[in-house]
């Protein structure tokens, strides 16, 4: 019997993970935004794509290069490639680099002044905030509590630019204890892991885009009270988002029929 249970389950898990519904044909037509194209894996790749019948945008730090590379790729079949010379290492080049993209291949894109609002608000401001008074908690062997989301360990449909953001907090906050640990810094870390609360503002937020219920705003406060005063590692309200932590371990790629089960995922497109 426990012969054939492990049989099955692993037969479950290979046929999970051996998914493979990989068509080239699928690609033809695609438009490919595909950053160092001079050299290496990035040129392999827009040789691939362009034998594919990609539509292409090339940039890489050097035009000669990025010129040979696009006349080897009109020869192997792509229908259209462009390029532009830019260094990534230039905090302004990224946009620049979309924009010719989406002008010249006709994509859309997220506001990226929405995503750095975002990222300011959710994950800047704290790094901040935690830099400034750190030397007063290390005096004073104080905590540092951070109110996170469930988005930052379970990524979900259209939020992104959010869900990046609490992703940099569980990362950052997660190598800074590390950190203190090593250096023997009494300063307590709480990360708190919360989903959506009974605010009206949260509640209209989400109207028509997601079936998920608020958890009580009173109760969440206390769970994140209760953890920083007990110096906590970590808190998780309501209690079953760490099983869904855990889960995402094992099944990091939800079935699309499954995503739909907590979205309205017409609202949430249109929105």
């Amino acid at each position: 019997m426990k012969v054939l249970l492990l049989t099955g389950l692993g037969a479950l898990f290979f046929s999970y993970y051996w998914d493979d519904n990989f068509d080239p044909a699928g690609l033809q037509g695609a438009r490919v935004l595909l950053t160092g194209a001079s050299a290496g894996i990035g040129e392999e790749l827009a040789y691939l794509y362009a034998r594919l019948g990609a539509h292409l945008v090339l940039t890489a730090h050097t035009e000669a290069l990025l010129q040979k590379v696009v006349g080897n790729c009109r020869k192997l079949g792509a229908p259209k490639v462009f390029f532009i010379a830019a260094d990534m290492a230039s905090p302004e080049v990224p946009e620049r680099v979309v924009r010719f993209a989406l002008d010249k291949l006709g994509t859309r894109s997220r506001s990226v002044q929405a995503t750095r609002w975002l990222l300011q608000v959710n994950f800047l401001s704290y790094v901040q905030l935690t830099s400034l008074a750190l030397p007063s908690l290390t005096d004073s062997k104080g905590s540092l509590v951070v109110v996170s989301s469930l988005l930052g360990h379970v990524p979900t449909s259209f939020s992104s630019p959010y869900s990046a953001a609490k992703f940099a907090l569980d990362g950052f906050f997660g190598s800074l204890r590390r950190e203190l640990d090593v250096q023997d810094v009494n300063v307590a870390i709480t990360m708190c892991v919360l989903g959506l609360r009974d605010r009206a503002s949260t509640a209209e937020g989400v109207r028509g885009v997601t079936r998920a219920k608020a958890a009580p705003g009173p109760k969440a406060a206390l769970a994140v009270i209760r953890g920083g005063a007990t110096r906590a590692p970590g808190v998780f309200y309501p209690w079953r988002f760490h099983l869904l932590c855990l889960l995402r371990g094992w099944l990091p790629h939800p079935r699309a029929w499954f995503i739909r089960q907590e979205l309205n995922v017409t609202a949430a497109a249109a929105a």
